[in-house]
């Protein structure tokens, strides 16, 4: 089971694949401006404890991090400081968190981070080719011991094959974009990003179709409820 933790909510879009964010997409039904980034009543949720003093997330669990925002967003840096304790005084989680900011990740980590907390996981976040060729070199230097890629929404074509290389990502997600306005997921383009995780041994997920979805010369739209299922009927996630 995996838990989300909003610690802050709302983010400024940076790029191709912000264009039609679910979080911009949901705020928008409750005239709320997404562009302003605030602590969410959940900040301090992984030390929260229940009456007899336990913690309310048992140990063992995932968490994913930030959802509704970035981590490394410039906004919350006043925060991010209470963040990390918490992550760190929760040995007995794992946390994860995907982002775009690949540029602002070495100014945002602890004192005391070294090479990297074990409990913790980043994905980077790629859309397209331009934006793997951009993020990943700095990414892959970065001082984390858990990497991984999220092509999420897939844009386009994305060759890995020489960004892979070096046995230093463990996974790449794919999956398209959801929502009303949302832009095509070629099926080739996720079979090419699978060919390049098996040739370089490295783990491969196929999240979801998104909403759009063209394979085989076809064009599907897909409800927002099968897009998962229909991914992972395609049967080509790979576990080296």
């Amino acid at each position: 089971m995996s838990i989300i933790w909003n610690l802050w909510h709302g983010c400024i879009k940076i790029s191709e694949g912000c264009k039609n964010c679910y979080v911009f997409r949901r705020d928008s039904l409750y005239g709320i401006d997404s562009k302003n980034v605030y602590k969410t009543k959940n900040f301090d949720l992984p030390v929260k404890r229940k009456r007899d003093g336990r913690y309310k997330i048992t140990p063992g669990e995932h968490v994913w991090t930030c959802f509704t925002s970035d981590f490394f967003i410039e906004e919350a840096d006043d925060w991010r400081a209470d963040a990390w304790k918490m992550i760190d005084q929760r040995k007995d989680l794992t946390f994860s968190m995907a982002t775009k900011r690949v540029d602002r990740v070495l100014q945002c980590l602890p004192d005391d981070w070294g090479s990297g907390y074990n409990n913790v996981s980043i994905l980077c976040s790629v859309e397209n080719q331009k934006q793997a060729e951009l993020r990943l070199p700095p990414f892959k230097e970065l001082p984390f011991k858990h990497k991984s890629i999220i092509c999420e929404p897939l844009l386009g074509p994305i060759n890995l094959s020489e960004l892979l290389q070096g046995n230093w990502i463990d996974k790449v997600i794919v999956g398209g974009e959801s929502g009303d306005k949302a832009r095509a997921c070629n099926y080739d383009w996720v079979t090419e990003i699978r060919d390049a995780c098996v040739q370089n041994n490295v783990s491969f997920v196929f999240k979801q179709t998104g909403a759009l979805f063209l394979k085989g010369g076809k064009e599907y739209n897909i409800e927002r409820k099968l897009q998962a299922w229909q991914a992972r009927k395609a049967g080509i996630n790979f576990e080296p």
